[in-house]
C-alpha cells in the first residue's frame, strides 16, 4: 500500500546532503519523511515546485524585533511577519529590549509573547551582564534560550559589559557558545568628538577599524583564558578577518548582507538609514569581507534586522539610531550574489540552515533530511524584482535597498509542513514555536 503524506512538495531543485537534484519531499506531522520519486504517493496537499530551487529553511540568527518596550518600531508579530515573507523559517532576537532579556522570568515573557502569535520558529538571546553571570548556567539552557549575548560597546539599549573582568566572569560560567557585540567601549568614549553633526559619513570614522579590532583581539584573548567558545558578530573590517582566521578553534564569525553589498559612498544618498554599529565602511572591508566567506572564514549569515522609525532616523546625526530592516531582505538580496557568481548556492545553505545548526546545535531544523523538521524556503532563481518600501512588512516599512532590482526571489515559506507564505501571500496564521537545541552539557 502506497505511504500517504501530510504535505508533497514535488519536482522542485532540492538541496540536501547529497547535493542538488530534482526529487519530491514527503511530510507527516511536520516532518520530513521521505525524499526520492514519490508521484506513486498520495498526500493530503501537493506542491508543484517545478522550476523552483527547494533549500532547507533560512535560519537568522541575529535579529531585533523590539518587544518589549520598544514596540514602536517593530513588534514579534511584524518582524517575524517580515521574516517569512521574505522566506526565512526560524528567527533568533536579541536581548536589548526594555525591559531587558537578562533573567529566566524575561526570557519566559518572550516564549509565552511568542508562541503561535510570531509567523516564524524563534529563540531568544538571554543579554550576559555583571550581574547574571552566575546564573548562566540556568539561563542558557532554557527552553527558548539561543544562548548569551554579550554587548561589549554600546548600541541600542541599555546592555554593555565593556571590562574584560566582566566579560572573563560570563565566559566562566558558559558552556554554549556566547554570542558578542565586539567594539571597544573605551575607544568609542575616546573617539566621541570624530562625530560630526549632521554628517552620518563620520560615523566610521568615530567607531574605526581600530575600535573593531582591539575589541576583538581582547575577546579572543579572554575565551582561551575562559576555554570558552565565542561567536563574532556582524564582522566589518578586513583586519578583523585576517586576525580570525588564525583562531577558528574557540571563535566563529558572522557576516551580514549589508556589510556584504553597501558601502561607504553611499552616506551621501541614504545619510543615517546606512548607519549601523559597527558601520557600514569602504569597499576594501566588503571585498575583503567576500574574501574571508570565500576561504570559509565566515561561518554564519545574519541579517542583524534592527528597525527604527522615518523619524527617528531624519533627526540629525549623531541624535540618530543606529540600524536598518534585514530580515526580509536577506534571502533576495544574497540570492542576487548567488547569480552574480559572488558565491555558490551552497554556500548560501550553509552560511544560513547548515550553518547556523552547527555552530548553535539548533535540533531537527538546517538540513532537508528525513527526521527534520519541515522547513523550506522555495526560491526562484530566475526570477527579477524589485525591492520596494511598499513590500516591507516590518512596522517601520522601510529598506535601504528600495528600489534595488535582484534575481532570485523567495516564493515560499514553509515551517513544519505548514505553507506560511505563498507568491508573496501570507497563507497561514502565526504558530510560531521555540527552536530546539541539542544540549548535553
Amino acid at each position: 500500500m502506497a505511504q500517504t503524506y501530510d504535505l508533497i512538495l514535488s519536482g522542485g531543485n532540492v538541496f540536501n546532503q547529497d547535493g542538488a537534484g530534482d526529487r519530491d519531499v514527503g511530510v507527516i506531522g511536520g516532518t520530513i519523511a521521505a525524499i526520492g520519486d514519490l508521484s506513486r504517493a498520495s498526500a493530503g496537499e501537493r506542491i508543484d515546485c517545478k522550476g523552483l530551487t527547494v533549500l532547507p529553511g533560512v535560519i537568522d540568527s541575529q535579529v531585533h524585533f523590539r518587544e518589549p518596550g520598544l514596540t514602536h518600531k517593530e513588534d514579534l508579530e511584524t518582524g517575524s511577519l517580515a521574516a517569512v515573507m521574505g522566506g526565512v523559517t526560524a528567527v533568533f532576537e536579541m536581548p536589548n529590549t526594555n525591559p531587558l532579556t537578562t533573567s529566566a522570568e524575561a526570557l519566559a515573557d518572550k516564549v509565552a509573547r511568542g508562541r503561535n502569535r510570531m509567523h516564524c520558529d524563534f529563540a531568544f538571546w538571554v543579554g550576559g551582564t555583571h550581574e547574571n553571570a552566575r546564573d548562566i548556567p540556568e539561563l542558557e539552557r532554557l527552553p527558548g534560550a539561543a544562548g548569551i549575548k554579550v554587548f561589549m560597546g554600546s548600541s541600542t539599549g541599555n546592555l554593555l559589559v565593556a571590562d574584560d573582568g566582566g566579560v572573563g566572569h560570563i565566559l566562566s560560567h558558559t558552556r554554549r557558545r556566547a554570542a558578542f557585540h565586539s567594539e571597544d567601549e573605551y575607544l568609542l568614549e575616546e573617539r566621541k568628538h570624530l562625530r560630526v553633526p549632521g554628517d552620518p559619513s563620520s560615523h566610521p570614522i568615530w567607531r574605526d577599524v581600530e575600535t573593531a579590532l582591539r575589541c576583538t583581539r581582547r575577546l579572543v584573548h579572554i575565551a582561551r583564558e575562559q576555554r570558552a567558545m565565542i561567536h563574532v558578530l556582524h564582522i566589518s573590517t578586513a583586519e578583523e578577518m585576517d586576525f580570525l582566521k588564525d583562531h577558528k578553534d574557540v571563535a566563529t564569525a558572522e557576516v551580514t548582507p549589508h556589510h556584504l553589498t553597501l558601502d561607504a559612498s553611499l552616506y551621501a544618498t541614504l545619510g543615517t538609514k546606512l548607519q549601523m554599529n559597527p558601520p557600514v565602511r569602504e569597499a576594501r572591508h566588503r571585498d575583503h569581507i567576500w574574501w574571508a566567506l570565500s576561504q570559509g572564514i565566515a561561518d554564519v549569515l545574519g541579517s542583524d534586522h534592527a528597525p527604527h522609525t522615518l523619524e527617528e532616523k531624519a533627526k540629525q546625526y549623531p541624535n540618530t539610531p543606529s540600524g536598518m530592516t534585514g530580515v526580509q531582505t536577506l534571502v533576495p538580496v544574497m540570492l542576487d550574489h548567488v547569480n552574480a557568481g559572488r558565491l555558490s548556492l551552497a554556500r548560501f545553505v550553509d552560511l544560513t540552515s547548515a550553518g547556523p545548526q552547527r555552530i548553535f546545535q539548533i535540533a531537527r531544523k538546517g538540513r532537508i533530511a528525513v527526521g527534520y523538521d519541515a522547513d523550506f524556503t522555495i526560491v526562484d532563481m530566475k526570477r527579477r524584482e524589485t525591492i520596494t518600501d511598499a513590500w516591507i512588512a516590518s512596522r517601520c516599512a522601510w529598506t535601504p535597498y528600495d528600489g534595488k532590482t535582484v534575481t532570485g526571489w523567495p516564493v515560499g515559506t514553509i515551517i513544519r509542513g505548514a505553507r506560511v507564505m505563498w507568491q508573496g501571500e501570507l497563507v497561514t496564521a502565526a504558530r510560531g514555536e521555540p527552536v530546539r537545541f541539542n544540549q548535553a552539557l
